[in-house]
């Protein structure tokens, strides 16, 4: 179409001639409306930036048991594995302060745990009555689930067994 043609088919319609792809031979037009056409474009620009890494947020205490640990450790793994940052804190009550050692313990024990999906960006470190750490995930071709994979096995294992026990 041309130029002259465009123009006034596009005034008939109360739009605008947008041009789309101008390096093009011969350029591309739209008749559309200016405004609506830059905000389609702004929202393609915003889908396309990658979202910084958000940070996820783990708490602990000192007397914490077995199964509740491997939990918040499994929490843990997840959020790295979507490649979250994950703050480990813990946190210390009453007379707990006495034996801030006992708390120093856990945390290497938590950092150890997560060694095969995250690397240490802060060390874990006393302000107040709390210990924090920071942990940021590895790249993804390094990374290594430990607990939460194993307890799925477990559980695809078990299942067929009760289903040919009650079927029998």
């Amino acid at each position: 179409m041309k130029l002259s043609d465009a123009l006034r088919k596009a005034q008939g319609l109360g739009l605008d001639v947008v041009e789309v792809a101008p390096t093009a031979n011969p350029p591309v037009c739209k008749i559309v409306a200016l405004g609506k056409f830059r905000y389609d474009i702004s929202k393609q620009d915003k889908d396309k930036k990658p979202s910084g890494a958000k940070l996820k947020e783990i708490k602990f205490r000192v007397n914490i048991d077995d199964h509740d640990y491997l939990t918040k450790i499994r929490h843990g793994e997840e959020f790295l594995d979507r490649g979250n940052k994950v703050r480990v804190q813990l946190q210390f009550r009453g007379r707990e302060m006495a034996h801030q050692e006992f708390g120093m313990q856990l945390m290497q024990k938590v950092k150890e745990d997560l060694s095969g999906m995250s690397q240490v960006e802060m060390e874990p470190k006393i302000t107040g009555r709390n210990v924090t750490m920071t942990l940021s995930p590895l790249p993804a071709n390094r990374r290594k689930r430990r607990f939460a994979l194993a307890k799925k096995e477990d559980e695809v294992e078990v299942a067929p067994a009760d289903q040919n026990g009650a079927s029998s």
